[in-house]
């Protein structure tokens, strides 16, 4: 049902999308889990600890709502190989970070650690950003406090809560990648 409402939605939108079309929606309207579609496949996935939002705000927990692409994919080459994909490719740095600071001219951009303003550290010590897809949510134009570093990347255990980003497991983000293009769009109901 909700995946029904949710291609009504934005079905028009959806039709401008050349390459591959994925769908995503939560379990409930405030729900940290949900499901991506990917053709005939459901893939669990875990959303924002506040569920989704229309109207992000840097901070708020919550997964856009709203129709983006995967602009590139970054991967710890220390810890896995390159995914296959037709998107761009490459390799995380130990001082990549991406900038949280609302105000900061860098906001919602890649910057290098050290960073004087803050910024979220992209090596980690955990699995969660061994693969990192970035989204092109807020970012032209970027407006100040409207949300930063939305990405796909790997799932906690239990499909625990993100910070406003979609995770999935492992084998399941591969899948996705390798369907993935240029034009592929990802529907957030």
């Amino acid at each position: 049902m909700a995946i029904r409402r949710q291609e009504t939605c934005h079905s028009r939108d959806m039709a401008r999308c050349s390459g591959s079309r994925i769908w995503v929606a939560a379990r409930s309207r405030g729900a940290a889990q949900g499901w991506l579609r990917l053709g005939s496949l459901m893939l669990p996935c875990a959303l924002g600890r506040s569920g989704r939002s229309a109207i992000k705000r840097e901070g708020d927990g919550a997964t856009p709502s709203g129709i983006w692409r995967p602009v590139l994919v970054l991967y710890r080459a220390d810890r896995r190989q390159r995914p296959r994909t037709a998107l761009p490719v490459r390799p995380l740095k130990a001082d990549d970070g991406w900038c949280d600071a609302v105000g900061d001219r860098n906001y919602n951009r890649w910057v290098r650690h050290p960073y004087p303003a803050s910024a979220e550290r992209l090596w980690r010590l955990d699995a969660l950003y061994d693969v990192i897809v970035v989204l092109d949510h807020n970012r032209r134009p970027r407006m100040q406090g409207a949300g930063s570093a939305i990405f796909v990347h790997l799932a906690r255990p239990g499909y625990a809560p993100t910070e406003g980003c979609i995770a999935l497991a492992p084998r399941h983000l591969l899948l996705v990648l390798a369907a993935a293009g240029r034009n592929t769009c990802i529907a957030i109901a």
